[in-house]
């Protein structure tokens, strides 16, 4: 299985802010949306990602005065992506290395999808049980 799939599935719709949002703003669309990240563009280049992790240790930093920040100020600026092509398993060990929930899909640089680590667990998850399944009838078959 790779992110190919699981966008197929989840669909390839990306919620994005402009640099200049305040945290406030970014935190609010957050929570009206129920997502964990969302990408910072300008125009149609990926200059960042935001997550809520991100919000909430500026907020241990500065205090409240944090949510009058903008995007651009916190965001994480070096930012790890994958491709259509690549597997859950590299999925895994990327998120797992870099110690992170959220991957851009980037495909010809172009902005394809985000996958989260939750779609990681839900497709690896269907993928084993499928497998489990083959082997049962395979058994049962024999």
């Amino acid at each position: 299985m790779n992110v190919a799939t699981i966008l197929k599935a989840k669909g390839t719709e990306v919620e994005t802010v402009s640099p200049d949002m305040t945290l406030g703003d970014v935190a609010r669309l957050l929570a009206a949306k129920r997502i964990g990240a969302v990408l910072v563009m300008e125009g149609q280049r990926l200059s960042g990602i935001l997550s809520e992790r991100d919000i909430v240790k500026a907020i241990g930093h500065s205090g409240v005065e944090a949510l009058e920040r903008s995007a651009r100020e916190v965001m994480t600026s070096r930012i790890v992506t994958c491709g259509l092509n690549d597997s859950v398993d590299e999925l895994m060990d990327r998120m797992t290395e870099g110690r992170f929930r959220h991957l851009p899909v980037v495909e010809n640089d172009r902005l394809a999808g985000i996958i989260s680590i939750g779609d990681v667990v839900k497709h690896r998850i269907a993928e084993t049980v499928m497998e489990t399944e083959a082997l049962r009838l395979y058994i049962a078959n024999s």
